[in-house]
């Protein structure tokens, strides 16, 4: 065998060798590639940290916070001018409508008459008390010498029972006299609160609004009487202040502290900053809703009777949270699958809130860490996984 045969079937056996041994490799990738296709593929998610909250669903009508009502306080009187209408924003002590002033007027004059005419019963009682208290006077002295005269023989029985008996009745016509006193006092009490009433009522023929608010609804009618049934003139709401009366069910109620942020949506409004004022104080036994009054921030465009909903914030604060669907919850408690180096370990963890589509871990999870985004009861701690693309 030449030298170049030789050469020829070296190079042969060195090719060969090369390619059996890039097929050995080959073949072990092709079988890594097989076993590894064979592990389940699962989506992961992270436990994240981040501001989750706790919320109550309210629902409801906007009323006035303070309604106030405006009667007439004198009745049978025409109404003879209106100078507010529903709308208007209203001072305290603002005229809002006048009534007929002209019997009202005569009622006082003629209360002011007797009330003149009980003030001379009082100069003229206090007269006649001068009078029988001088006269009362001169009966005592002639009694006195009267008396004095019998005792020396100089006047006779008679005359000494006439004298006691003058006495007598000058005393009696001084006590009157001072009673007749205390009658006209009472008398002049009497004038002067009469006299105050028809100051009064004529004051009350201007109707003036109590607070200062927005007048919501009028009744009052040119030519009609006041005082004509219980329904009021005018309607007010107490400083324009409007409110959500808003159901709340009867689970949430424990939630609740007066001060708590909502978020409300007023119809045709849009948002609208809102804080709970006050927690409903009982429930309906038949709906197993309470009513909330819920504070909403000034808006002009606030009517009562629009209708509004949303959500009462009851709690607010950073925790660490997963997938909600990441949870798995049966008589044995709940529980997380966090993978960690492709390996499955079943951890039991305490969970709270539910928010935007997450839960809370309490326990059992530290930020960062991989878990299963749907738990399957099918997987055991130490099964392998892998992470889907």
């Amino acid at each position: 065998m030449t030298a170049a045969c030789r050469i020829t079937g070296a190079a042969a056996l060195a090719l060969a060798l090369s390619l059996w041994g890039v097929g050995a490799d080959v073949m072990a990738q092709t079988a890594g590639a097989a076993g590894q296709a064979e592990l389940p593929v699962v989506t992961l998610a992270t436990a994240e940290r981040g501001w989750i909250e706790a919320r109550v669903p309210v629902s409801g009508s906007l009323v006035a916070r303070r309604e106030v009502r405006v009667h007439a306080l004198v009745s049978g009187h025409e109404i003879t001018g209106i100078e507010a209408e529903a709308g208007d924003r209203v001072e305290a002590g603002q005229v809002l409508a006048r009534l007929s002033e002209d019997v009202l007027a005569a009622q006082l004059a003629q209360a002011e008459a007797e009330y003149q005419r009980a003030e001379a019963g009082i100069s003229q009682a206090e007269s006649q008390i001068a009078s029988a208290e001088a006269n009362l006077t001169q009966a005592a002295a002639t009694l006195e010498r009267t008396r004095s005269l019998r005792q020396g023989g100089n006047a006779s029985q008679a005359v000494l029972d006439q004298a006691i008996a003058a006495e007598a009745s000058a005393r009696a016509a001084a006590a009157s006299a001072r009673d007749g006193l205390g009658v006209a006092r009472a008398t002049l009490a009497q004038a002067d609160a009469a006299r105050r009433i028809a100051r009064l009522n004529l004051d009350h023929a201007r109707i003036t609004a109590p607070v200062d608010g927005v007048v919501v609804a009028r009744t009052a009618r040119l030519g009609a009487l006041s005082g004509g049934g219980d329904e009021p003139l005018f309607t007010l709401i107490a400083g324009g202040e409007v409110e959500l009366e808003a159901d709340v069910i009867e689970t949430a109620l424990s939630q609740l502290e007066p001060g708590d942020t909502a978020e409300i949506e007023v119809a045709g409004l849009g948002p609208v900053a809102a804080r709970l004022r006050l927690a409903p104080a009982a429930v309906d036994p038949v709906t197993r809703l309470g009513a909330a009054r819920i504070a909403l921030a000034p808006d002009p465009r606030l009517r009562p009777g629009l209708f509004a909903g949303g959500w009462i914030i009851t709690d607010r604060r950073q925790a660490v949270t997963v997938p909600a669907s990441a949870i798995l919850a049966d008589d044995g408690g709940e529980r997380v699958q966090v993978v960690k180096d492709g390996r499955v370990e079943t951890r039991p963890v305490r969970a709270g809130l539910i928010w935007q589509g997450r839960r809370e871990i309490v326990e059992g999870v530290a930020a960062g860490e991989a878990v299963v985004a749907r738990a399957g009861a099918f997987f055991r701690s130490g099964d392998q996984v892998q992470a889907a693309p």
